[in-house]
């Protein structure tokens, strides 16, 4: 039986409900389901563990030895980049955020890459200090005045204001101003092992599992909020409606454009290991 881990949010929930669920036929088996956050799943794949996977594409560069990228079931997109955030009376300058404590959700996320990449040119002073929390702590953080700025994702973006808080800078408005390409968040690989006619296999389904999703999307609601963590359900179609779009179903040029550049300028800074063009390549 495949293994695969994904995260509880709702685009992932969302994305493989059909196929967890057996509701695709001729379909590649029914895998085995493991939901853990993104930096739990970065971690099981440079450990090599599970056959399928959403990880972070910054952890890509570690991991493609053994693993490819597929070609469907990630998250890239347009205006749904990370926030940075602030208290309401901070100001409009970023390189104010010099010498501040900012709290991020990982350090190992593409969130926090695309951050590092913004406040090279944004924050050329540097930070005072860096502090990991839970992302369901950030927000109160920063309103209680506990850290200067938050770094926050994914449905943050709709609920910052309930909390009194400003968007200081948008990390995905940012990336496309610099690219004009989508914004690359989360990647689904698979074990090269698997073979190259397998890994094909995995690839359809996923994207047969998404567009019956889209065409279905009532048969994966009851599952979506039963992971959704209180989430309220209008704001889960939110989630979903800005998470799971054309690149979903197919990286294309523009996704994988999109890839090739964040590792490229990441690696350009030192902030990543060199990724050859080869190794993003889906067996054919």
């Amino acid at each position: 039986m495949t293994a695969i881990a994904y995260s509880p949010c709702p685009n992932d929930t969302f994305v493989f409900h059909a196929w967890t669920h057996g509701l695709l036929p001729d379909a590649a088996p029914v895998p085995e389901v493991t939901f853990a956050d993104i930096d739990v799943t970065n971690t099981l794949a440079e450990r090599g563990e599970l056959d399928v996977l959403k990880i972070s594409y910054a952890a890509l560069p570690y991991v493609l030895d053994e693993y490819a990228l597929l070609p469907c079931g990630g998250a890239l997109g347009r205006g749904c980049g990370p926030l940075v955030l602030t208290g309401p009376d901070f100001g409009d300058d970023p390189s104010a955020l010099a010498g501040k404590t900012v709290a991020v959700p990982s350090e190992r996320s593409t969130a926090y890459l695309l951050f590092r990449l913004w406040a090279a040119q944004a924050v050329p002073g540097g930070f005072g200090e860096i502090v990991v929390l839970p992302f369901h702590e950030i927000m109160p953080a920063v309103r209680d005045g506990k850290v200067d700025a938050g770094l926050v994702i994914h449905e943050a973006r709709f609920t910052y204001q309930n909390y009194g808080l400003r968007s200081l800078a948008d990390m995905g408005e940012a990336w496309e101003q610099a690219t004009g390409l989508p914004i690359p968040l989360g990647a689904i690989i698979a074990r090269r092992s698997l073979g190259a006619e397998r890994l094909r296999q995995l690839a359809d389904t996923i994207r047969r599992s998404v567009r019956h999703a889209w065409e279905r999307p009532e048969d994966s609601r009851e599952y979506v909020l039963a992971h959704a963590q209180e989430l309220d359900p209008a704001v889960a179609d939110q989630h979903i409606a800005l998470y799971v779009n054309d690149f979903t179903a197919d990286l294309g040029e523009d996704g994988y454009a999109a890839v090739r550049a964040l590792l490229t300028r990441a690696a350009e800074q030192g902030l990543l290991p060199a990724v050859p063009d080869e190794a993003l390549a889906f067996p054919q």
